[in-house]
């Protein structure tokens, strides 16, 4: 397997980490289209923070959205329709986001066994911390008690971008974030189910630069696996 460049871009703009993905992003599409001859461009993960913002996806509904965008403003929020699947979801201080800019190809993958791959990992780590967490039969994304209507709480949020088995975007991991945030929409489009956090499920807030570190290795050791 290829060495994955890791970066943690710290709290960076959303805006700005956008276009940063979009340019590692359309080298690989520079590469396919030529045939895949030449340099093959890096494969990436990314992690960073954002400042408050909400993003909505390709197609997603933006009645979701609960607020009028002049509210925005008294939130110290931004919102941004994006060019990934799914619908709205919210960004903030204490969440770590992933892009990863990876060639499925190389590893063997689809989208649908990517999107397992992201989510088996959120999993295995919130299982090392005691939270029982798994798939939903009906969307993407990590979720607990996800049985149970009333209490079915999700703690991941996904959403990719994929041509040419080339991804950008990826996932929303809560650790500490600000759930209230949350409340100004309906959370991928759910208006009955909720949100969560590592913070809130154990009871205490998380080390995050040590919570960064152990999904790292997740993430990189699973790639390995499946790497060609």
């Amino acid at each position: 397997m290829r060495d994955i460049i890791f970066e943690d871009l710290g709290v960076k703009d959303y805006k700005e980490t956008w276009d940063y993905q979009e340019t590692l992003f359309g080298k690989w599409m520079e590469h396919k289209r030529n045939g895949a001859q030449g340099e093959t461009p890096g494969e990436y993960l990314l992690f960073v923070e954002h400042p408050h913002v909400y993003t909505l996806g390709k197609s997603g509904d933006e009645t979701n959205m609960l607020i009028h965008k002049d509210f925005l403003e008294k939130i110290d929020a931004t919102f941004y329709k994006i060019n990934r699947g799914g619908d709205i979801t919210y960004h903030g201080p204490g969440q770590i986001v992933g892009y990863p800019i990876l060639d499925l190809e190389a590893h063997g993958m689809g989208l649908k066994d990517y999107i397992k791959f992201l989510e088996d990992s959120i999993i295995e780590l919130c299982a090392n911390h005691g939270i029982e967490a798994t798939h939903s039969s009906s969307a993407t994304g990590v979720w607990i008690d996800e049985d149970h209507p009333r209490k079915a709480r999700k703690i991941c949020a996904i959403g990719v971008r994929s041509s040419r088995y080339v991804t950008m975007h990826g996932f929303a991991f809560n650790v500490n974030t600000n759930l209230d945030y949350f409340t100004y929409i309906n959370p991928c489009g759910f208006q009955e189910k909720g949100v969560t956090s590592m913070e809130k499920e154990i009871g205490e807030k998380q080390d995050l630069e040590a919570v960064k570190g152990e999904l790292k290795g997740i993430l990189l050791r699973r790639l390995s696996a499946v790497g060609a």
